[in-house]
């Protein structure tokens, strides 16, 4: 089933993806890319005729972050007057989700309050086994070395442990609802679902509150153990420890100062909320054992409508660690790279995707004609950013670990590239085979950043013979791959040169700086490729553009992505800050408005809760596909960071 999210919160064992109404769509543990041990999770009231689910219709909901925190709260009003506030956020330390339900009423209620979970602990739906041990107040369910727990406070009053296969009302724990009155089964095995339940006396003017709390060990032993401390934690003090934890993180980023642009003022309070919120939702996307990032948290786990996204992408990873790095947070990228030294390839590549623990995930690109040889031009781009803002002592310690890394993955770009073009692969949006402008590009820049390191490691004649075949990528691409019309042709299939536009051909600006805006005939060229891009790939939803990949995309129905549109933002706002005198200024100033249209419209296609996704849907103007995209996050950093840029570039010296 399909289900993307519009929330989202974690800790470093515990991922969790919330519906808009609160309703739990993932639970996964022990890591970001493992079992999702969830079908379906939520409240329900029943006021003595009828259950009143927290998704249904009727129920008007109003879901949001609390500022500054991976804390999310939801508040559900129905038209029979009552209200439900659900605040929702995930211990600190311990791989439990605390749900705070308060439950208000403009008139008397008297019925229950009911939790309904139809879980599958170990993505195993037909074997999981489950028990409910009301003397402790905790109703456990199981699959080998998966254990998920639900217990309360207060304790909870009826139990129903069923058959969630059954449709006799009182086996299957969901019809069993129905009548206001659990059985109370104590355990069964097989297909399972279970319900508890609270009496629920409403006065006017008090609300009532109950807490469900869920949780995961990897035995029965320390499930038991994680559920009692929790129970004994008053729930103000966790929600206070966590609040301050994710205040605490946040602060380490990069001071911004944005810039003060004419109709600029309004929009400054939106540009950072996006800024933060990208921040919060990438610091639970990434595994911090092991350091690498899932792209979106997994919604297509059967591979429904798409190859699933919750994997590693060197290439998208790339750009996350250099954008956290450039916003405060440099230990990702020496997380990343440590896990791209133990994930590479015996040839110095690396794989289409991984999972997070660094072992190759399901692919299409299994041979050398079919990887993605952009995987490994921007990861040995990325790891030269990084090596190039240590200072000289910590250079030289990542230069001595990290170089026989870096020398296998240039000489693997240096055998692909004899020609001066790449040889055969596929291309990043893994959809077309052949020879590629963006690929071109990143394996300059990869080479571009292996000489340099080079140079910092002493070795004059191997940097000298990277940059040189650098230039030569470079010469060819333009050569072969540049059209008269005033783009870069998406690249070279079947033999013949294939001038359908891509977005990806800004890659030869940003990131990958193939093409320099301080060069006169470049910056023309780059001017001509963005003015093209929104020629013939913008797509009109949500009162402006936003930009497809390609012309004949058919992912999806082709949406407007969010990463293409912030590319293309990206790359005026890098002209802008390269417009250094008074004659420049109104370049500038229609570079910044461009811009400052297309992050606009990237934050209008986010959820109601603020997380970026992939798409936009372009019927609607609805959030798409992958939600949150790791990439789309790490993309308005980008954005806001060269704001930012241009804001203290206009001081005067």
């Amino acid at each position: 089933m399909i289900r993307q999210p519009n929330a989202i919160l974690g800790n470093d064992r515990l991922l969790v993806t919330l519906g808009k109404k609160g309703e739990i769509f993932g639970y996964y543990y022990p890591g970001r890319d493992t079992a999702q041990h969830v079908e379906e999770s939520q409240a329900c009231l029943y006021d003595g005729k009828e259950l009143i689910w927290s998704n249904a219709r009727e129920w008007v909901a109003d879901q949001r972050y609390i500022e500054n925190t991976n804390i999310v709260s939801t508040e559900l009003i129905h038209y029979k007057g009552l209200t439900m506030n659900i605040l929702d956020f995930v211990h600190p330390i311990l791989p439990v989700l605390v749900r705070r339900y308060r439950i208000s009423s403009k008139k008397q209620f008297h019925g229950k309050f009911f939790y309904y979970s139809s879980l599958q602990v170990g993505e195993m739906k037909k074997k999981n086994s489950a028990f409910c041990d009301h003397d402790s107040g905790l109703l456990g369910q199981y699959w080998k070395d998966y254990y998920i727990g639900i217990s309360s406070n207060p304790r909870f009053e009826q139990w129903q442990v069923g058959k969630a296969m059954d449709t006799i009302w009182w086996t299957n724990a969901k019809y069993d609802m129905e009548d206001g009155v659990l059985q109370k089964n104590n355990e069964d095995i097989g297909n399972l679902n279970c319900a508890l339940g609270w009496k629920l006396d409403i006065d006017v003017s008090r609300p009532a509150e109950i807490t469900v709390l869920i949780g995961a060990a990897p035995d029965r032993k320390g499930l038991y153990r994680i559920m009692r401390k929790v129970q004994s934690e008053p729930v103000e003090n966790i929600y206070n420890e966590t609040q301050e934890k994710w205040i605490k993180w946040l602060s380490k980023k990069t001071l911004l100062e944005l810039p003060d642009h004419p109709g600029f003022e309004s929009f400054r309070q939106e540009l950072m909320k996006g800024f933060n919120r990208s921040l919060l939702a990438l610091s639970i996307l990434n595994d911090p054992d092991n350091g690498a990032f899932v792209a979106a948290p997994e919604f297509d786990h059967e591979f429904e409508m798409s190859g699933g996204y919750g994997y590693c992408w060197n290439r998208d990873c790339a750009e996350i660690v250099t954008s956290l790095m450039d916003a405060g947070y440099p230990e990702y990228c020496k997380r990343f790279f440590k896990w791209c030294k133990d994930t590479q390839l015996p040839d110095g590549s690396w794989f289409q995707r991984y999972w997070l623990d660094g072992s190759t995930g399901p692919s299409w690109g299994n041979f050398s004609f079919s990887t993605q040889i952009d995987e490994t031009g921007s990861t040995l781009f990325a790891m030269d950013r990084y090596c190039s803002t240590l200072e000289q002592n910590l250079k030289t310690e990542f230069l001595d670990t990290m170089w026989t890394t870096v020398l296998c993955a240039a000489e693997y770009l240096m055998k692909r590239t004899l020609d001066g073009l790449h040889d055969t692969c596929l291309c990043l949006w893994e959809t077309h085979a052949g020879i590629f402008t963006y690929t071109n590009a990143a394996i300059y820049a990869g080479l571009k950043g292996a000489a340099n390191m080079a140079r910092e490691y002493n070795d004059k004649e191997l940097a000298d013979r990277w940059a040189e075949r650098a230039e030569f990528i470079k010469n060819t691409t333009i050569d072969r791959l540049w059209l008269d019309e005033g783009y870069f042709a998406r690249g070279i299939r079947y033999g013949e040169v294939d001038s359908a536009i891509d977005a990806s051909i800004i890659g030869t600006f940003v990131p990958f700086n193939m093409l320099s805006a301080r060069n006169k005939k470049e910056r023309e060229m780059i001017i001509s490729i963005i003015r093209n891009i929104e020629k013939h790939l913008r797509v009109p939803v949500n009162e402006h553009f936003g930009i497809k990949r390609y012309v004949d995309d058919n992912y999806i129905e082709g949406n407007p992505w969010i990463v293409t549109t912030l590319w293309l933002s990206k790359a005026l706002l890098e002209l802008a800050v390269t417009c250094c005198d008074k004659k420049e200024e109104e370049e500038m100033g229609t570079l910044i408005n461009d811009a400052l249209k297309y992050i606009r419209w990237s934050l209008k296609g986010s959820t109601d809760a603020g997380m970026l996704p992939e798409q936009v849907n372009k019927y609607t103007g609805k959030p798409a596909w992958a939600i949150p995209l790791s990439w789309s996050c790490a993309l308005m950093l980008d954005n806001v960071l060269l704001l930012d840029k241009l804001r203290k570039g206009s001081r005067p010296e």
